[in-house]
């Protein structure tokens, strides 16, 4: 009962610094859930969440508690895998912090989950330092293993012989992944390691002998300290150099960086020597980098050096982030150059019409011809009060390791008064079988033009080219909205008949120059037609009756011209006129 209530305790506590807390969006639990029963080797995973400058785990064996794991940083990453693994047929209390520099540590959730009990013994497992067959190994090394999932102890041996103990006989390790000589070792002597892994059920079984050669009489150095950045500095810009202090004895140093405190994907023990700086790679903003730096020289490496941990600048971007991909936090903007509002009508303009321009805040901006742009509006709507030059600003909000920031965008945009267009003439000329249509007209817009129907296809030009003979209503639309006039089209067939143009290109289509008798009569009074070019040489002679002139001369084509007629009525009336031939 002490138990229970302890934990409803802690839970309450956990739901009080969630109230307390909900400006901040948290994480949630992904595996394993409340309750459930894992493996020894789970990975605890939760769910992502922005503006969150990194993520910290705390596990227990009782609500609250911390004897596994004290609060530690997994940096951006959502998992966490504790390597040793967990005891077994245990419940497990996990709590799962956010970090940002504006709130600190927030705790976020947490709950329990059981572990299974063992089945086995504990795998072998690998000897990590020194490496295997490695020479020149200092005196003073320690020895250092990988871990064994289910292993509760280690038992090591020592030897100058394969299988030996001479020099450290089923020495037994506790909770730990190192095991430190009680006296130097012999210089300039292959020495032979056994590491047995056990757990209640037993020693694993048949696991391999590793060696390395030592060199000779020589002292570790110690750890190097950090200069800059300093642990957990903010503000770190993206190309920093990075400095640390000269160890003595020291020949070169073993620089890692990355970004979780388990994974160096930046750099893994880079080798550095003679040296106590670097700028080594360009950072990603608006995250925090771990580095770990060991001195060595030929009795071996320090131990158990510090890791530290510093934050780099707030940057929108854009920027390659460490997969290679190219980020950019500021909002696409898409947005028009040029805006028409209608002449006594709505001057109300929006960045999100059409659903683009999605972003936590937005700012319009007038700029006159001379002196500075004056903020005029915020929002995504906008009032616009006169003609000119503006300009338009949205931006996101984002969460840095130093507090919240702006990404933005921009686009300047011209306004101009806009009106519907007013029909001032309309331009039609006879074809064979075909007319030519232009409608002129006048205002303030933009415009554009669609055959018979106002819902388009529109085009920019005022000139229809080709159409078949026949009434037709022409459109016209204003490009801002302000309205569609339109005009009805209908050709005179009634007039003289003789065409204003053909296209002799050989389309099918107005190829010929003919006469067109006048729908009423249906029977041309004429009874020869000749045509001539500007200088009066006849080109041709054609029968009223006939297909009509191909546009040739004596087997050749003529060029684009004008070119006259003279037609004979059977009452021996003579017409005159001219027409274009166009290519």
């Amino acid at each position: 009962m002490k138990r229970l209530a302890k934990y409803c305790w802690f839970l309450l506590l956990t739901f009080v610094f969630q109230q307390l807390s909900f400006s901040q969006q948290c994480p949630v639990p992904v595996f394993p859930l409340d309750g459930q029963t894992v493996p020894v080797d789970v990975t605890i995973s939760w769910t992502s969440v922005t503006g969150v400058s990194a993520y910290q785990l705390r596990i227990g064996t009782t609500p609250g508690g911390s004897e596994i794991t004290p609060l530690t940083s997994t940096g951006l990453d959502t998992f966490y895998t504790y390597p040793p693994g967990l005891p077994e047929n245990t419940e497990i209390f996990v709590s799962v912090f956010v970090f940002n520099v504006s709130q600190g540590n927030t705790l976020c959730y947490s709950y329990s989950f059981f572990t299974d009990s063992f089945t086995s013994p504990p795998p072998c497992n690998q000897m990590t330092f020194p490496a295997n067959g490695s020479q020149d190994v200092s005196i003073q090394t320690v020895i250092g293993w990988s871990y064994s999932i289910t292993a509760t102890s280690y038992r090591i041996s020592l030897g100058t012989v394969p299988g030996g103990t001479d020099l450290v006989d089923n020495a037994v390790v506790n909770g730990e992944l190192v095991y430190n000589p009680v006296t130097d070792l012999p210089p300039d002597t292959e020495i032979f390691v056994s590491i047995i892994p056990e757990n209640r059920l037993g020693p694993a079984s048949s696991c391999p002998t590793f060696s390395f050669t030592t060199g000779p009489l020589a002292t570790i150095p110690n750890c190097s300290l950090i200069i800059y950045p300093a642990n957990l500095e903010f503000n770190v810009p993206i190309s920093p150099r990075i400095r640390w202090s000269s160890v003595a004895n020291a020949d070169g140093y073993f620089v890692s960086i990355g970004t979780s405190p388990t994974q160096n994907d930046i750099l893994n023990n880079a080798d550095f020597r003679g040296l106590t700086e670097t700028d080594v790679i360009n950072f990603e903003p608006n995250r925090q980098y771990f580095i770990t730096i060991i001195p060595y020289n030929s009795a071996g490496s320090a131990q158990s050096c510090t890791q530290t941990s510093f934050f780099t600048l707030l940057g929108c971007g854009p920027y390659f982030d460490t997969s290679g991909n190219l980020v950019d936090l500021s909002p696409p903007i898409n947005f028009p150059e040029s805006i028409g509002i209608c002449d006594n009508g709505d001057t109300n303009i929006s960045a999100i019409a059409n659903g683009d321009n999605l972003a936590d805040g937005y700012r319009w901006f007038f700029i006159p011809p001379a002196g500075r742009e004056i903020l005029m509006a915020e929002g995504p709507e906008f009032e616009v009060p006169e003609d000119g030059e503006y300009r338009l600003e949205i931006y996101n909000m984002v969460s840095g390791p130093s507090g919240t920031f702006e990404c933005s965008n921009t686009q300047e945009f011209a306004v101009t008064r806009s009106g519907q267009a007013v029909v001032e003439s309309t331009d039609v000329q006879l074809g064979v079988g075909v007319i030519d249509i232009v409608v002129n007209v006048s205002g303030i817009g933009d415009y554009e033009f669609s055959l018979d129907n106002p819902d388009g296809p529109y085009q920019n030009q005022n000139r229809f080219n080709a159409l078949p003979i026949g009434e037709y209503r022409i459109f016209i639309r204003d490009r801002n909205g302000c309205g569609i006039t339109d005009v009805l089209i209908q050709p005179d067939l009634t007039l003289e008949g003789f065409p204003k143009f053909f296209t002799p290109n050989g389309d099918g289509i107005n190829d010929f120059w003919q006469f067109i008798p006048p729908i009423t009569g249906g029977e041309t009074m004429l009874e020869t037609i000749l045509i001539f070019d500007r200088y009066g040489t006849l080109l041709a002679q054609i029968d009223p009756n006939s297909s009509g002139w191909n546009g040739e001369y004596q087997g050749s084509p003529l060029p684009a011209s004008d070119y006259w007629f003279l037609a004979t009525t059977r009452d021996q009336e003579q017409l005159k006129g001219h027409f274009s031939l166009k290519r």
